[in-house]
C-alpha cells in the first residue's frame, strides 16, 4: 500500500492499496487496521455508509460539528472528482481545497479528517461511494457549504451538475458563524 499526504493540507491522507490482478479479475485489501495505523491514521470507524448516484450529480459540501466524522472514502464503481475543503476556524489553511480522482479502477482512499467538509462530483455514468466513518450521524450537528462558493473556488469538472434541494441551497462558508465551526488544535 502506498500512502501519500497532500502538500498544502497534509491532515489529508491519498491510500493505494496493492490491487493484485490476472485473467480472473482482480484482488485488494481495502482495509487491514494496522497497515493504516502504521501509515499514520489510527481511526476508529463505528459506521460504514454508501452512496450511488448517476452522472454529474454533486454530493457536498457537507461536515458535522461537533460530532466531527472523518471519512475514508472509497470508489467501488465508476469515478469521482472528490473534494475536501478545510472548514476549522483559526486554521493557516482555512477555505483552502484538495481535489483527487477516485475510481474503482484505481481504488483509491481518501482520509478526510474531522473539521474538513467533503463532497464530490461524479464524472462517470454512475459512481457508487463507500465511506467508512469515525461518528454516526448527528442531523443537528450537519452543516452544508456552496459547491460553487467563489471564495473556495473549487475547479470542478462539471459547470451544471445534478444537486440536492438542500446543497443547491446552502450559504457561502463566510456566511456560516464562525462559532459553529471546528476549531483549527495545532499538533503537539
Amino acid at each position: 500500500m502506498n500512502v501519500s499526504r497532500h502538500a498544502e493540507l497534509s491532515e489529508l491522507l491519498l491510500f493505494e492499496p496493492r490491487v493484485h490482478a490476472d485473467a480472473r479479475g482482480s484482488f485488494a485489501e481495502l482495509y487491514v487496521a494496522e497497515r493504516y495505523e502504521a501509515a499514520g491514521l489510527s481511526a476508529t470507524f463505528v459506521q460504514d455508509n454508501v452512496s450511488f448516484s448517476h452522472r454529474h450529480v454533486l454530493r457536498g459540501l457537507h461536515f458535522q460539528h461537533p460530532h466531527g466524522q472523518g471519512k475514508l472514502v472509497t470508489v467501488l464503481g465508476g469515478e469521482v472528482f472528490d473534494v475536501a475543503v478545510d472548514v476549522r476556524s483559526g486554521s493557516p489553511t482555512f477555505g483552502r481545497w484538495a481535489a483527487f480522482s477516485l475510481s474503482a479502477a484505481n481504488l483509491r482512499q481518501l482520509w478526510i479528517p474531522p473539521g474538513f467538509a467533503h463532497g464530490f462530483v461524479v464524472t462517470g455514468d454512475s459512481a457508487l461511494v463507500l465511506y467508512k466513518v469515525t461518528a454516526g450521524y448527528v442531523p443537528p450537528d450537519e452543516f452544508t457549504i456552496r459547491w460553487d462558493d467563489p471564495a473556495i473556488g473549487i475547479t470542478w469538472p462539471v459547470e451544471t451538475p445534478t444537486l440536492s434541494p438542500r446543497d443547491a441551497a446552502a450559504p457561502l462558508l463566510a456566511d456560516v458563524d464562525r462559532t459553529r465551526l471546528p476549531r483549527w488544535e495545532p499538533r503537539a
